[in-house]
């Protein structure tokens, strides 16, 4: 079940970058929720293809749900939602489908598949099944905002350019990132990355970047130790997503370098609760809620799709080759990748509430 992600709120996920339709279907959401087809548009548009400094591709990426709700409310059942694939171009992938780009899935596929993968712009393996993560993201976000959680993502890095996000604040965040063309919430950072892309872009090259996210006023309790843990939930999910190669919590890698006393986030009573001096932890602890916003980074691969010429195989004749991509691709897939972030941080928060007996109490007891 390798295309299902999640253990009592689970998505699947189907489609393929150049097939008919993608789409998701959401089962485990507790009835009653308010939803509509405007709000998981309002997350897709987000990330849809034909923005500045991302692919030429239109895809309007129209969602329409097939089941799941009656009179505005998810009724207990599969919330089956889809959007339909209106501007893919085959022509290049079907010229060169057996000399695998490097960077991408396409040989590992061939091999796994025995030549029977939709080789067409990497099929299921494509970015574009992301639009899939982002719909299942949307109705799981409205979920958690019902005990007032919020999931925020911003662009930190894109190539040499970092952003110190201990001087953003979440209102930054949520005010700057979506104004921005790389979804940064350093204005003055932002025009730089902006300047980069196109650099790179004019240059036939791409570039990798980090994505920081936060989920704030998430209850103390929420999670499991070992193999339930926050972390470990949190991740499988985040590494699901094309590009993604790494994840950090907290300060992550800076704990091997510092001392226990340096490290350890001191604990003080704040308003009469427990609250950290630092978050050094990410809001984790023993692989739960410490009640700190939890806090991790994502590192994303420059785009592999690329314009210079690069050097690969043939495969029929089981020889060297050489390769130039062509078609439509981002620069740095990391801007694009925000919304999916939040989506999949989202679906992997609310199964774990789920799992703790979270009932969502603001959910209407009757519909009405």
């Amino acid at each position: 079940m390798s295309f299902s992600f999640g253990s009592i709120f689970r998505v699947t996920i189907f489609g393929e970058s150049h097939g008919k339709t993608i789409g998701a279907v959401v089962d485990g959401c507790p009835a009653g929720l308010q939803i509509c087809e405007d709000e998981i548009q309002a997350e897709l548009d987000r990330r849809r293809p034909g923005q500045p400094l991302s692919t030429s591709r239109r895809e309007q990426d129209s969602v329409r749900i097939m089941s799941g709700t009656f009179n505005g409310r998810s009724n207990g059942g599969p919330i089956a939602m889809a959007i339909d694939n209106t501007d893919a171009d085959s022509s290049w992938y079907d010229a060169n489908r057996f000399k695998p780009r490097p960077g991408h899935a396409d040989y590992t596929a061939y091999v796994k598949y025995r030549g029977f993968n939709d080789y067409r712009g990497g099929g299921f393996f494509s970015g574009r099944l992301t639009a899939c993560m982002v719909m299942g993201g949307a109705v799981a976000k409205k979920l958690l905002s019902l005990s007032g959680i919020k999931v925020l993502a911003h662009v930190v890095q894109i190539g040499d350019i970092q952003v110190d996000s201990r001087l953003i604040d979440d209102g930054q965040i949520e005010e700057n990132a979506v104004l921005s063309p790389v979804r940064c919430a350093d204005r003055g950072k932002s025009d730089q990355m902006v300047a980069e892309l196109k650099r790179v872009s004019g240059a036939n090259d791409s570039v990798g970047g980090a994505i920081e996210c936060r989920v704030l006023n998430l209850p103390v309790g929420v999670g499991a130790p070992i193999f339930d843990s926050l972390e470990s939930i949190i991740s499988h999910g985040i590494f699901s997503i094309p590009a993604v190669k790494a994840v950090e919590f907290g300060s992550g890698f800076k704990l091997s370098g510092m001392k226990g006393s340096e490290a350890n986030d001191a604990f003080y009573i704040k308003g009469g609760k427990v609250a950290a001096v630092t978050n050094n932890s990410g809001g984790i602890l023993g692989g739960i809620s410490d009640g700190m916003p939890l806090l991790f980074r994502v590192g994303v691969k420059p785009t592999p799709s690329i314009g210079a010429v690069q050097r690969t195989v043939d495969l029929r004749r089981m020889g060297n080759a050489e390769l130039q991509i062509e078609g439509r691709h981002d620069p740095c897939v990391a801007p694009r990748a925000v919304p999916v972030v939040e989506a999949i941080t989202s679906i992997s928060v609310a199964d774990v509430m789920l799992r703790s007996g979270c009932r969502f109490e603001r959910l209407a007891d009757n519909g009405e």
